[in-house]
């Protein structure tokens, strides 16, 4: 099967990205507000880190924020990364390999939009983002659209013949409690006819 960057650099190549960040704009901005109300993080200062960070969308809407101290986009796709230092060229994106990519410091905010299901292991990687990329006290947000609910997802690795780990939501809670999260919130963002929603995750390291 074909790497998923390999996919996504020619998305960019032919400006998919964009598109894509217009498709996700509804789930992305509730992901945010929701985290945001979550311990606290609005009212303090953040650092923050945007993984599959694509064009780097996500990582200017942070640095608008007041209390966004550091914001940092990082994506396997060099040719997304090429388009998101162009676009933002004061912005801080790395082309990293992951799991393997570690941050030079734990953040206190990590968000991350269709990223989590194409490795081979996710559970291993939240486990990873809890211990090594959050401070204590630290959220997370992570959105998938290709889950065992949402049906009309489940075509999609044969389709673009790419891996991807396909987990229910029960399976996505019980990783997400198993890693060492707390405060767990699972729900539904950007639902609208015809599309069941983003299964979105939410939790706390304490």
């Amino acid at each position: 099967m074909r790497d998923a960057t390999e996919v996504f650099s020619e998305w960019a190549g032919k400006g998919k990205d964009e598109g894509m960040e217009r498709g996700h704009a509804a789930s992305v901005n509730e992901m945010l507000n929701l985290a945001f109300a979550t311990n606290n993080l609005s009212k303090k200062p953040f650092s923050a880190i945007d993984i599959g960070c694509g064009n780097g969308g996500v990582v200017r809407k942070l640095q608008e924020m007041d209390n966004c101290q550091f914001a940092q986009g990082v994506d396997g796709s060099i040719s997304m990364i090429e388009k998101a230092r162009t676009i933002d060229s004061e912005g801080n994106y790395s082309v990293a390999k992951l799991p393997q990519w570690r941050p030079n410091n734990p953040v206190d905010f990590i968000h991350s939009m269709e990223f989590l299901y194409y490795l081979h292991d996710p559970i291993s990687m939240l486990k990873i983002i809890h211990d090594e990329w959050l401070t204590s006290g630290g959220v997370f947000v992570a959105g998938i659209d290709h889950y065992v609910e949402n049906t009309d997802s489940l075509q999609w690795p044969a389709a673009l013949d790419v891996h991807m780990t396909t987990l229910s939501q029960q399976q996505w809670h019980e990783a997400m409690e198993n890693a060492g999260f707390t405060d767990i919130t699972i729900t539904k963002t950007g639902v609208k006819d015809g599309f069941i929603g983003t299964l979105t995750m939410i939790g706390v390291k304490l």
